[in-house]
């Protein structure tokens, strides 16, 4: 995974998510005109969006999540191991598996969140300081349903332009998800004073917490 320690001193201390770049801003992004029908005592969705331990950060401060699992879709179960995923070529993902309470909170609101607070959509193969095939943005989802709403959504900003590029966020067909090295999870938890955790993604549960109060909880979701 095409990660730079020289990042920040403490990032030596873990060789990952690792190259100098450019903050990322948040977005306010509309609501959804679709709305998904969350009909399940337990929803569940597949996130990509650059380096897993932002995206499962974000989703473990929401309100009705239940768990978040850092994890790799798109590839095999035989090549989803975090030293053969960083070679970027396994058609792997960094992705989280989010569940969630529809009595609480709905897909289509994971999805705004998601587009506001969490990745970039115009960047191809690459996200924040990351960079590959493995830190793209994509959705996978698991049933009609989502993939209706996700689809609906999509089509939906862009028509918005909140973008001054396109948006290259892909909707893919689910192949899987194989959830992460233990040391993995949770790992914003763990480690909040991580050179990355510090200059990537504490900002972004920051701006969860700015941009749609009512849905942040300042609990972290436990795996």
């Amino acid at each position: 995974m095409r990660r730079l320690a020289a990042l920040l001193p403490l990032l030596a201390a873990f060789s990952a998510c690792t190259q100098a770049a450019q903050a990322e801003q948040a977005v306010a992004a509309p609501a959804a005109k679709v709305q998904s029908n969350d009909v399940g005592p337990r929803e569940t969705a597949i996130f990509a969006g650059g380096c897993f331990w932002g995206v499962e950060a974000v989703f473990s401060h929401v309100k009705g999540v239940t768990s978040a699992v850092s994890g790799y879709s798109g590839g095999t179960r035989q090549t989803a191991q975090y030293d053969v995923v960083s070679g970027g070529d396994t058609g792997h993902a960094e992705a989280v598996r989010v569940t969630w309470d529809p009595k609480v909170v709905r897909y289509d609101q994971l999805l705004r969140i998601y587009f506001s607070v969490i990745a970039d959509p115009t960047l191809l193969n690459r996200q924040g300081p990351d960079t590959g095939s493995q830190y793209r943005t994509a959705l996978m989802p698991l049933n009609p349903e989502q993939a209706r709403v996700a689809k609906a959504y999509v089509q939906q900003l862009g028509q918005a332009k909140l973008w001054s590029r396109p948006i290259v966020t892909r909707i893919e067909p689910y192949r899987g998800f194989f959830p992460a090295e233990s040391h993995h999870q949770d790992f914003a938890l763990r480690n909040p004073d991580h050179g990355y955790i510090v200059r990537w993604d504490a900002p972004k549960v920051a701006a969860l917490k700015a941009t749609y109060p009512a849905l942040y909880k300042p609990g972290f979701t436990r795996n």
